[in-house]
């Protein structure tokens, strides 16, 4: 059967670091140890995959002799002669390699492995007033807690749990790989040198049960739709010692009916701003609505529809800092509807008038036909 590649096992390019080779590792183990996947073969079959290939990548002897020479460097005999230039590893019978993954989380030397709990991610929704001011909230977190029955053991009361009989207590058992012997994860207890045989009914042998927590958050002001908030070690504890993980609340602004954000400065907000035509030709000052209330806004005579009025200080404080944005509301003038009679005899000798002027109250229909006619003359 053929062997996966090494840098395809940890999802790696040929060229990566040792930094990245690590990251790449620790991200896969902490995903499939035996300890987190109970009873998954495929898991625990992908958590050995990753294990051997790290144990070459790491080292820059083996990682040079694998990548001249691939899988064959390992083989009985050295495959194709590669295994002669192989920094006198020739006769390296017995050398002990140690665990990666105890090293790297604490489970060497006979101990409990230990691992950093897991990050709880939280989604909450919030209006864009409440995103402008910030607020403090609780929430409720799904979460784990040690058993009540066993009291984290794992084991059924009255009994406990007995040395493991494939590693004797120590965790990790040492396999022969062609000339190398190295030590790996123990099969049987998953490195926690410990077996149950009689598990607790309660939380099936896990020693944690599902439960809720709940957690005071700070929203703070100005925050924007799709940002996260990070608490730290508020997520899964960790086992043996090892720190909890982080919760992060991903925060979601509901659609506001009468305001949007900008997308290229969020602390400015938007809106549309309906006016009569007669404010809009005569100017006057209008009600305005923010966040926080009505202010009134003075509109020019002579405004156009589309143009853009700013209300300074009425937007969004920034996350980062002190800075508020400003509120800019974007006319929409009306055209009146269901007119009276008399409404239409003035509007009707108002057009009269304002046709027969000479004067050019229009300019954006003067522009347009002047754009017309030096296309078409």
């Amino acid at each position: 059967m053929s062997q996966q590649d090494y840098y395809e096992a940890l999802g790696v390019s040929r060229s990566a670091g040792a930094d990245e080779i690590k990251k790449a590792y620790r991200k896969l183990a902490m995903k499939y140890h035996p300890d987190r996947n109970p009873g998954d073969a495929a898991a625990e079959e992908k958590f050995k995959e990753i294990q051997k290939a790290y144990d070459v990548l790491s080292d820059p002897q083996k990682k040079s002799a694998y990548d001249q020479f691939g899988h064959s460097a390992f083989e009985a005999g050295g495959g194709q002669g590669g295994f002669e230039g192989f920094g006198g590893f020739g006769g390296a019978q017995g050398f002990d390699f140690s665990d990666i993954f105890s090293q790297m989380f604490g489970g060497g030397g006979g101990r409990q492995p230990s691992y950093q709990g897991e990050d709880l991610q939280y989604g909450i929704e919030i209006s864009l007033e409440e995103a402008a001011a910030g607020l403090k909230k609780q929430i409720t977190v799904p979460s784990h807690e040690e058993c009540g029955v066993c009291h984290g053991t794992g084991a059924k009361p009255g009994t406990s749990a007995t040395t493991c009989r494939t590693c004797h207590g120590s965790g990790t058992v040492h396999v022969r790989q062609a000339i190398f012997q190295m030590q790996q994860t123990c099969p049987t207890c998953h490195g926690s040198g410990k077996e149950i045989k009689d598990p607790c009914l309660q939380c099936r042998g896990d020693g944690v049960v599902k439960s809720s927590k709940t957690i005071d958050i700070s929203i703070p002001a100005g925050i924007d739709d799709g940002q996260r908030i990070r608490l730290t070690g508020e997520g899964e504890p960790g086992s043996h010692g090892a720190p909890a993980g982080d919760l992060y609340v991903h925060v979601r602004v509901r659609p506001h009916k009468v305001f949007h954000r900008d997308p290229e400065n969020p602390t400015d907000l938007h809106c549309e701003l309906p006016i009569s035509f007669t404010v809009a030709a005569l100017g006057g000052e209008v009600e305005v609505p923010t966040l926080t209330g009505k202010v009134k806004l003075n509109v020019p005579a002579g405004t156009q529809g589309g143009k853009r009025l700013r209300v300074k200080g009425k937007g969004v404080k920034s996350v980062r800092g002190n800075h508020i944005g400003d509120l800019y509301c974007h006319i929409v003038v009306e055209t009146p509807v269901n007119l009276t009679d008399r409404q239409k005899e003035l509007l009707e000798e108002f057009e009269r008038i304002a046709t027969g002027s000479g004067h050019n109250q229009r300019p954006r229909e003067k522009s347009f036909w002047d754009k017309v006619k030096d296309v078409f003359d």
